[in-house]
């Protein structure tokens, strides 16, 4: 399985456009821009909708299924299906989300669109083209579903955004799994006030201590902080606190080849 980061940063990226904080400044000052969150596995399966293209020499030509984690703009975007349907792309595309996502996407679908629109709930289950898809609880301010994605090859993935800390079912249901690799968000860095559906440098570290008791993660799992803000301290001293939580920071672009029981950092896409 690869598992590309077309974008790592929260709703507003990072920097913030508008802001002049030191984080931000520090990621202009080194020219690295975070867009929206969203990956794509093996160039067929797309996690979530994102407003922003992906990253210079990324193609979504391949992709046969869109998971989208919930309604936000940052994550359903319609102007990315109607860019599709601009190029008159003939190839089935389904399309799948809690039901509030089917219903924003579909005013923006052409007549004669390939795309199915397909509501899901955490514990449903989906098979499309040989990947086992898990929708899990989230707990966030709209339904919301995170993604649980096994390949054909075996290897295993977390998509964990956007969520506070994590319903115990979902924790629950992912006893066991081992996954190869996690995408767990961590939104707001060292804010702890900001009350929302989303985690933080406090509470991202209580959720890996509890997905490691249920064994989902394991000291062969690599797990990628995403959904990122500027509310986190600069990349070089994220990276190094990440680190010591077993966590890492990687760059939009940024590739994991993941393998059951192996993942593996590819610097580009």
């Amino acid at each position: 399985m690869r598992v590309t980061l077309l974008g790592t940063g929260a709703a507003d990226g990072w920097p913030n456009p508008w802001c002049t904080c030191g984080s931000c400044a520090d990621s202009r000052r080194r020219g690295e821009l975070r867009r929206p969150t969203s990956a794509l596995v093996d160039g067929t399966l797309l996690l979530d909708l994102a407003p922003a293209p992906p990253p210079d020499g990324i193609s979504l030509a391949g992709v046969h299924t869109v998971l989208v984690t919930h309604d936000h703009a940052d994550h359903c975007a319609p102007l990315a299906l109607l860019a599709r349907q601009w190029v008159r792309r003939t190839q089935p595309l389904t399309v799948v989300g809690p039901s509030p996502v089917p219903t924003m996407l579909r005013p923006w679908l052409g007549p004669d669109d390939p795309v199915d629109l397909v509501a899901v709930e955490p514990g449903g289950t989906l098979h499309r083209a040989g990947y086992r898809i898990r929708a899990l609880a989230a707990e966030h301010e709209v339904p919301t579903v995170l993604y649980d994605v096994t390949g054909p090859d075996g290897a295993r993935l977390l998509y964990a955004t956007d969520t506070g800390p994590l319903p115990a079912r979902t924790v629950e249901a992912a006893r066991g799994a081992a996954y190869d690799v996690v995408l767990l968000e961590e939104t707001f860095g060292d804010v702890t006030d900001h009350d929302t559906g989303h985690l933080d440098l406090h509470t991202f570290p209580d959720q890996l201590a509890r997905l490691r008791t249920a064994g989902a993660v394991t000291g062969g799992t690599d797990v990628v902080a995403v959904h990122l803000g500027h509310h986190n301290p600069p990349a070089a001293v994220l990276a190094e606190r990440l680190a010591g939580l077993g966590a890492r920071l990687v760059p939009d672009g940024a590739t994991v080849e993941a393998r059951p029981g192996q993942a593996t950092l590819r610097p580009g896409a």
